[in-house]
């Protein structure tokens, strides 16, 4: 069984390129991927958690004011009754300051895992993996080991 993701863009920020290539290789990974786009609303998040019943919610920005853009989120989905793994990751805030402390702040407001612009795909799909017990495939570990 693959677990459902919803990633979208959040606020104002309007770049695209990264949650495309994320969403192909979390698709190809085996995950179900409900994609908002960019400009996405903490809300929008919200509800396409609830409709698509989404196991987790990953969070991209690039403009460097996902910090304003996410205060009272996770009290938002709280309150909506849900509690999906969230994840965020980009240039997240603006003259991106020692990584260590911009996870730690987003890790305060409540975010699972903060990950920086230079990340991989590979390394949040195998966190999402882990942190949504879903098994890798047989033909995907003798992919991954070859």
């Amino acid at each position: 069984m693959s677990a459902t993701v919803i990633l979208g863009v959040i606020g104002s920020d309007a770049h695209a390129v990264g949650i495309t290539i994320l969403e192909q290789a979390l698709s190809a990974a085996g995950f179900e991927v409900v994609n908002l786009g960019v400009q996405s609303s903490q809300q929008e998040f919200i509800d396409a958690t609830e409709a698509h019943e989404g196991d987790a919610v990953l969070v991209s920005s690039l403009y460097g004011h996902a910090e304003q853009d996410c205060r009272g989120f996770h009290e938002a989905i709280e309150d909506a009754g849900l509690d999906p793994v969230t994840y965020i990751g980009g240039n997240l805030a603006v003259g991106q300051d020692e990584f260590d402390r911009t996870r730690d702040r987003f890790r305060e407001m409540g975010f699972d895992r903060v990950f920086d612009s230079e990340t991989e795909p590979t390394e949040a799909i195998a966190a999402l993996k882990a942190d949504t017990n879903v098994a890798e495939s047989e033909a995907e570990r003798a992919r991954l080991t070859s």
